[in-house]
C-alpha cells in the first residue's frame, strides 16, 4: 500500500513536471513602457521584459521596449493607440487618461490617498472596475498596475504649507491634480514632464507636482527650493495589451505572462515606499541619499492645518465636482470600492 501511494505521488509529480515543461510558443513582444528616465522603467520594466521573460521562458518569449516619451508621446494617447492595434502592449499613467473618461480619476483622486498602504488598497479594490472599463471602452486588457513614489509639491518660492499655493502657478498632471490646485487658489498649468524644468527655471510656473524621487532624478531640485512633505497623489501606472492580440495568444502564453507580470507589479509597489523616502533624503541633501543626487531643498513638514485643509477641499470640492461629471454607475463603483477603503462617499 505504501509503495502504491509512493508510485502514485511520483506519477503525479512527473505529470506536473511534463505539464510545466510544455514549451511556450516562440513570441516576440513590442512593448511601449512608461517614462524612460525614471526607475520604474529602467530598474523594473526593462529588466522584466528583456531579461526576466526570456530567462523564465527558456528563450521562447523575447521583447523589445521603449518608453512612450521616447516615441514622442505624452501619455494620454497610449491606451487609444493600443485599442486601435497600433501598439501591442503599453504602459501609461492612469491620471493622464482623465479626459477619456472621468472614471480614470477615482483610483488616485488628488488628496485622497495619504500613504502607500492606502494607495495599494484602493488600487486593488478598484481593479475590476478598470478591467471592465478598458475592455469595453478601449478594446484593451488590463495586465496590472505599478506606481510612482508619492507625488508632492516642489516650489521655487518660499512656502510654509498647503495654503501658500494660493496665487501660484503650479504644473499639474491630469485633471484631478489641476482641480486640487484650483480649489486651493492656485492656477494649474498643464506641461509634459520633460517641459517642467525649463518652466520652473524661467519661472513660467512657481511650483510643480511629481514624485519625490522622480523629481530629483529629473533635476527638479536644481530649479526649486521648497518641497512639501505631503503626498497629494501617487501616479499609478497601468500596463495593458490590445484585446485582440491578447485573445490571439496561446493560452499557455497568456497564463505565463499573467503570472510573471504579477511579479513585476509587486516589485514596483514594494519599491515605491523606498523611492518616496529616498526622494526626500536626496532632495534635502542628507547622507541617507543613495538613489539620487543630493540637493539643497528645504523640506516643509505638513501641519495639522494642512491635513484639515486637504480634507475640507476633498469633501467640499474634489469629490462633488468629480461626481458631477461621472455617471451614476461610475459613482456607485467609486462608493463600492474606493469609498469603502477611504471612508468617503460620493453623491450623484
Amino acid at each position: 500500500m505504501k509503495i502504491t501511494r509512493l508510485l502514485l505521488a511520483a506519477s503525479a509529480a512527473l505529470a506536473m513536471g511534463v505539464a510545466l515543461a510544455q514549451p511556450l510558443p516562440k513570441t516576440h513582444l513590442r512593448v511601449v513602457g512608461s517614462i524612460s528616465s525614471l526607475p520604474q522603467y529602467k530598474d523594473y520594466e526593462v529588466p522584466f521584459w528583456t531579461k526576466q521573460l526570456p530567462e523564465k521562458s527558456g528563450g521562447a518569449v523575447t521583447a523589445e521596449i521603449k518608453g512612450f516619451n521616447e516615441m514622442g508621446l505624452k501619455g494620454p494617447e497610449v491606451l487609444r493607440l493600443m485599442g486601435q492595434g497600433v501598439m501591442e502592449i503599453g504602459a501609461t499613467v492612469i491620471a493622464y487618461l482623465a479626459a477619456d473618461d472621468p472614471a480614470n480619476e477615482m483610483i488616485d483622486m488628488a488628496g485622497l490617498l495619504p500613504d502607500l498602504t492606502t494607495a495599494r488598497k484602493v488600487t486593488d479594490a478598484v481593479r475590476p472596475v478598470y478591467e471592465k472599463l478598458y475592455r469595453e471602452k478601449f478594446g484593451v486588457e488590463l495586465l496590472g498596475f505599478g506606481t510612482y513614489p508619492a507625488q508632492v509639491l516642489y516650489c521655487n518660492a518660499d512656502i510654509k504649507g498647503l495654503a501658500d499655493i494660493k496665487g501660484k502657478k503650479v504644473r499639474a498632471a491630469g485633471r484631478s491634480q489641476s482641480e486640487l490646485i484650483a480649489a486651493l487658489g492656485g492656477t494649474p498649468v498643464t506641461l509634459a514632464f520633460g517641459e517642467v524644468v525649463p518652466a520652473l527655471q524661467n519661472k513660467t510656473v512657481d511650483c510643480g507636482i511629481t514624485g519625490t524621487l522622480s523629481g530629483n532624478l529629473a533635476k527638479w531640485n536644481e530649479v526649486t527650493t521648497h518641497l512639501l512633505v505631503l503626498p497629494l497623489s501617487w501616479g499609478q501606472i497601468g500596463y495593458a495589451v490590445n484585446a485582440k492580440t491578447w485573445k490571439g495568444f496561446d493560452p499557455k502564453l497568456r497564463a505565463f505572462l499573467e503570472g510573471e507580470i504579477k511579479t513585476m507589479e509587486k516589485a514596483v509597489w514594494d519599491a515605491a515606499g523606498n523611492f518616496t523616502q529616498q526622494g526626500y533624503e536626496c532632495n534635502a541633501g542628507n547622507d541617507a541619499c543613495k538613489l539620487g543626487t543630493k540637493g539643497k531643498m528645504k523640506l516643509v513638514q505638513p501641519s495639522a492645518a494642512d491635513r484639515e485643509l486637504l480634507k475640507k477641499v476633498l469633501a467640499e470640492t474634489m469629490v462633488p465636482k468629480w461626481a458631477e461629471r461621472c455617471s451614476a454607475a461610475c459613482v456607485a463603483d467609486f462608493n463600492a470600492t474606493v469609498g469603502k477603503v477611504v471612508g468617503l462617499s460620493a453623491k450623484k
